[in-house]
């Protein structure tokens, strides 16, 4: 087993495209683990930053984030990442560690960008299941 150190560029005023997985040992998220993951990603929203689009799949997650003011972005993401884990354990009963360690993102170029980015985002649960009807954790909330 390596670890691998993924670069992360910046630059003020960006939106970003955020994905990290459940830890390899992890099962699947239910229901009731998606809807907490939502809930710590949508808690600081349009305080600390602005979500254009969102999901929480079984096995992974998706975010496009503008970070507001000095609020850096891996800061944010550890945030998302250490409390929803930590909530998971707690309430749900799952072992450590929940995420795995890194992250990917990608600075959001341009408009045109931003919007295949969020319909990649809203598509996820459909092209994943195609039958499906429904999908609560999925959405767009600020700056779209």
């Amino acid at each position: 087993m390596y670890r691998r150190k993924l670069p992360h560029w910046r630059t003020d005023g960006a939106v970003y495209f955020v994905t990290w997985r459940l830890a390899k040992h992890q099962p699947c998220l239910g229901a009731e683990e998606r809807a907490i993951v939502v809930e710590v990603i949508k808690h600081f929203e349009k305080e600390r930053y602005e979500i254009p689009a969102y999901v929480v799949m079984d096995d992974h997650v998706h975010v496009l984030v503008l970070p507001l003011e000095s609020f850096a972005l891996h800061q944010i993401v550890h945030s998302w990442k250490s409390f929803s884990a930590k909530r998971l354990v707690k309430e749900m009963g799952r072992p450590t560690p929940v995420w795995q360690h890194e992250y990917f993102d990608r600075i959001v170029r341009d408009d045109e960008e931003l919007m295949q980015k969020a319909q990649y985002i809203l598509n996820n649960p459909s092209k994943r299941w195609p039958s499906l009807e429904e999908y609560p954790w999925v959405g767009i909330g600020s700056g779209v």
